[in-house]
């Protein structure tokens, strides 16, 4: 009962009725065609529901007056898309069937119920009321016309209110996502999941490098007290400073354009870049790079440079600069990392549970490989292994 108090005040209540009458439109032209057929704008739409293109404009126009609070959600009730298979099509033909059926009923009420609250009033006032044209089926005395104008209108805000949600219902029935737009939907949605999470491991990766690096070099620099070193330290942070950048830039360009495709990112063929910038802050670093990294498949390089960069950044950030070694090696059917460093002398930092760590793991089992991290020999390691076959 509230709803109906309150549905004079919503706009939804007039859209759908505006939905409910559109169709009428077509009918109310072929009656003045051929009024002794009232049936055949039946026959005349069914066919168009088989134009794929129909279903948009069915949907579009259903989404827009019948739920309008999902314009522009990805996941509405009602579909937008055109007719992809023949179950689509003949459901939108049923659509169309029924649509006109809903709408000569509330063109009835719309007409009818309206010219009955006017011969109420002027039986209410005293006219004389009689002949073919009378809607009423009884004409009551003046006093019960007076109490019951109200009713007719009454009556027509329940009928558009319950015909609004019938036609509603059938339309999420009809033109909603079949099983297959769904799953399409579905997958669409957990691909924007997975560039958000890798979005945030580059972050997590290019910025936090960055930033360990800056501060282990401004640490350092301080303690030296020696201009030379303080010069050669500043231009390190400087310089992995405007690396970060660049990454930060590209990671901020993917965001604001979707459909763009990202820039370049960095591969196995810069990771002198990262040796520099571990020497830099003081590490020594014994690297051998062998074999073809710079024709190695683009998401090995790339996943492989990130999780050198995250191995790296863990050395410095826990251990500071001490002796690393580095081993890259792009063997047969493969590509092996191998990062291995002292243990610091304190309590173990290097646990296996840091969002760094899992995510090499899970760079590695993306493409397919696996990655270690932990405790060998007295020395921490990280290894990796990248199958090249099935990623060609």
């Amino acid at each position: 009962m509230d709803r109906l108090l309150r549905a004079p005040l919503r706009g939804i209540t007039y859209t759908r009725w505006l939905h409910l009458l559109v169709p009428v439109l077509i009918v109310s032209i072929w009656m003045f065609i051929e009024p002794a057929w009232p049936w055949m704008p039946a026959l005349i739409v069914a066919p168009f529901g088989l134009i794929p293109w129909v279903r948009v404009a069915e949907g579009l126009q259903a989404q827009f007056l019948l739920t309008p609070h999902e314009r522009g959600s990805h996941d509405g009730s009602i579909s937008t898309a055109p007719s992809a298979r023949w179950g689509d099509r003949w459901r939108t033909v049923a659509w169309l069937e029924i649509r006109l059926v809903i709408a000569s009923a509330a063109m009835v009420a719309t007409v009818w119920l309206p010219m009955m609250t006017l011969e109420l009033i002027l039986a209410g006032a005293g006219q004389p009321l009689g002949g073919d044209d009378v809607i009423l089926p009884y004409v009551p005395p003046r006093w019960a016309a007076v109490l019951l104008v109200p009713v007719p209108l009454l009556l027509l805000l329940v009928v558009v209110v319950l015909l609004g949600d019938a036609v509603t219902a059938i339309a999420a029935r009809l033109l909603g996502p079949s099983a297959a737009e769904r799953l399409s939907a579905l997958e669409a949605r957990t691909e924007q999941l997975l560039e958000r999470t890798r979005i945030a491991r580059e972050l997590h990766d290019s910025i936090g490098h960055a930033l360990t690096v800056a501060v282990v070099q401004a640490g350092a620099a301080r303690a030296a007290g020696n201009p030379e070193f303080t010069e050669r330290a500043l231009c390190a942070i400087e310089e992995t400073g405007r690396a970060a950048m660049e990454d930060l830039e590209r990671v901020l360009l993917v965001l604001r354009e979707s459909a763009q495709p990202p820039s370049q990112r960095p591969t196995l063929a810069d990771a002198d870049r990262l040796l520099q910038s571990a020497r830099a802050s003081g590490s020594t670093v014994d690297a051998e790079l062998s074999g073809p990294l710079e024709q190695l498949p683009g998401p090995v390089t790339r996943e492989g440079y990130r999780i050198l960069q995250e191995a790296l950044t863990n050395v410095l950030r826990h251990c500071g600069p001490v002796p690393v070694r580095v081993r890259i090696e792009a063997a047969v059917g493969r590509l092996d990392l191998e990062v291995l460093n002292p243990l610091p002398d304190g309590p173990a930092l290097m646990t296996g549970t840091g969002g760094g760590l899992r995510g090499m793991r899970e760079r590695a089992a993306l493409l397919g490989g696996e990655a270690e991290t932990g405790p060998h020999e007295g020395n921490w390691r990280v290894r990796a292994r990248l199958p090249l076959e099935r990623i060609r």
